[in-house]
């Protein structure tokens, strides 16, 4: 069995094949392609027989694994950090990525990153789009109310038929009255823009899986929670399954608090962020409308305060909670059960 370490950058690709025999492990190869060289890339793993491949999971990865999935014995993503972490400890590696990747992988010591199916793929597209989209508009009307601000003319119902004929009769100078103009062509852009996403998710969602459906069901079932936050933890949390626990899912959305002990003393860090923004975002936003129109969890949210001192505290704590209730819904694909009176 060849074991090969593919290196993978943004115009190239290094690639090092390593052979075990008689439990020894030897470098048998080394290539270099530009990426663009896909039919030599395709004929180099086509040669050698049977073989096992890694990468990393870089943000252009899935080409190459399209390319080499159908001939590898095995094809495995990488975790970077993971791996960093665990090359820099071991000192009889080589400083070579490819080689690097090759050796773990034929040590079965690579710490693997999860690939998402292509429907979850297309999902997360679709998704991180509309929210480019939303960050545009939110971006094209703070310049908009910046601009009449100047003028001391900003008024709450601006986005509204009144106050854009509000707007069009301000005596704006001649360069802000064009640059207004542009800023309005945008904001219109991207409002159509954003109503075909939605449509386009709106599809997409008709086409799922009966998996799929079921849990777009259950999650539906919560107070506050609409579309676009089921999408976001769908599509960003992937085959729930993966997660064995609550806290792996808490992890993974960057909301699980960091924790410095020094004997019999304890002290919670800040949230580690590093995991999806998106989801992250969804849950804190979620979080507020609960704490807005649900009694119970405001109930929740108000003792939160008094025990951390700090209202942004509490209402991560309070995503990190609502995130927990939607992970045990999913895996028991029970309903939201309002708590009795």
């Amino acid at each position: 069995m060849k074991y090969v370490g593919a290196d993978l950058h943004k115009k190239s690709i290094s690639l090092c094949v390593v052979e075990v025999a008689d439990g020894k492990r030897r470098v048998v190869r080394r290539q270099r392609y530009a990426c663009q060289q896909v039919a030599a890339i395709r004929e180099f793993f086509q040669a050698l027989g049977a073989f096992r491949v890694a990468v990393e999971a870089t943000a252009s990865y899935e080409w190459f694994l399209l390319l080499v999935d159908d001939l590898a014995d095995r094809a495995v993503l990488a975790h970077p950090k993971k791996l960093r972490v665990i090359a820099e400890s071991t000192r009889k590696t080589d400083k070579i990525d490819a080689e690097v990747l090759a050796t773990f992988l034929a040590l079965d010591m690579l710490p693997e990153s999860y690939r998402p199916a292509p429907r979850v793929r297309q999902h997360r597209v679709l998704l991180r789009h509309r929210q480019k989209l939303q960050g545009r508009i939110t971006g094209v009307k703070c310049q908009l109310r910046h601009k009449l601000a100047n003028y001391n003319a900003d008024i709450a119902d601006l986005f509204t038929d009144a106050g854009q004929e509000h707007l069009a009769k301000i005596a704006l100078s001649v360069a802000d009255r064009f640059e207004v103009q542009q800023l309005q062509e945008q904001w219109h852009l991207y409002e159509r823009q954003l109503r075909q996403v939605d449509q386009e998710l709106a599809k997409f969602a008709a086409a799922a899986p009966a998996a799929e459906q079921e849990a777009r069901e259950v999650l539906d079932s919560i107070p506050q929670v609409g579309v676009v936050t089921i999408d976001v933890v769908l599509s960003e949390l992937g085959d729930w399954r993966r997660f064995r626990s609550a806290k792996q899912v808490v992890a993974y959305a960057g909301l699980a608090p960091g924790v410095r002990e020094s004997g019999d003393k304890r002290h919670e860090l800040h949230i580690g962020k590093e995991g999806s923004r998106l989801l992250r975002w969804a849950m804190i936003e979620t979080a507020w409308r609960f704490v807005t129109h649900l009694a119970r969890w405001r109930a929740v949210f108000e003792r939160l305060v008094k025990n951390s001192g700090s209202r942004k505290k509490a209402i991560v704590a309070l995503a990190r909670r609502l995130l927990c209730v939607m992970f045990s819904m999913l895996r028991s694909g029970q309903a939201y059960r309002f708590a009795a009176s």
